[in-house]
């Protein structure tokens, strides 16, 4: 007698990326409380002023800018542009992230909008803010490509793309027990889960920011990268971030 197997249906490419984001989505809701108080440590320390003086920097302008602060997590971003006098408005794919952010707001005593969002995916019409910022997001997204040419979109001509993050494509994550480390009190689960997602994205094949630089620049961007600012924002002696350098991507529309 001939067995009968119960063979899966291939998965189609949207309903693959679709279950991906589903993966990451569950994942950081997972993560929002200890990520959230890793965020209001550091609000509490020296690297909130130094990321402030960066950011005023380079943005260069008189507040107020309305600024679209994508994976805002925890609100970490949203707080320190508040508190120049921006007008921000924090997304993010994680509603339990959102959560968090709220509460962060609402304690730090400013204020800023936030929307359950896909990075990918914005919606808001064409050209609608003069700054689009992003810290530590776009290792994370399955379709960086997309993610680009939607943030393109929603700057206005002239406006600044601030993105901030590392090359994470070759790393392995391991747990910490060093209570100073960021990466500590992770659960063993959630570094696997981590570094299974990781090693799933297309973004990890390519070696960055040479990469991000050329794509923005093929889509009529004026970019200038800056390779390492950790020194620059990482001041804080009492928090030990991961030693990968940590890039800065200024691109123009």
């Amino acid at each position: 007698m001939m067995m009968k197997h119960n063979v899966q249906p291939k998965l189609s490419a949207y309903e693959q990326e679709h279950q991906l984001n589903a993966q990451i989505e569950a994942y950081w809701d997972e993560r929002s409380r200890d990520f959230s108080k890793l965020r209001q440590k550091e609000l509490s320390g020296p690297c909130a002023a130094a990321w402030q003086a960066y950011l005023q920097e380079k943005l260069s302008a008189a507040a107020p800018l309305k600024i679209l602060d994508i994976g805002t997590g925890a609100g970490f971003f949203a707080i320190l542009l508040a508190q120049l006098g921006h007008k921000v408005t924090g997304i993010d794919m994680s509603a339990d992230m959102l959560h968090q952010a709220k509460q962060n707001v609402l304690a730090a005593g400013c204020s800023a909008e936030f929307r359950k969002m896909n990075a990918q995916e914005l919606d808001f019409a064409d050209e609608t803010f003069d700054v689009v910022i992003s810290r530590n997001l776009t290792w994370t997204l399955p379709d960086v490509m997309q993610a680009y040419r939607e943030w393109q979109r929603v700057l206005k001509k002239g406006g600044k793309l601030l993105n901030f993050d590392s090359d994470y494509g070759l790393v392995t994550f391991s747990r910490k027990e060093d209570q100073a480390d960021v990466h500590a009190n992770i659960r063993q689960e959630l570094v696997t889960e981590c570094n299974d997602i990781k090693d799933e994205l297309r973004i990890s094949t390519h070696r960055r920011p040479q990469w991000d630089a050329q794509f923005l620049c093929d889509l009529g961007m004026q970019v200038t990268v800056e390779e390492e600012i950790a020194p620059k924002v990482r001041t804080d002696k009492n928090m030990q971030f991961d030693t990968l350098p940590l890039f800065a991507i200024i691109a123009s529309k």
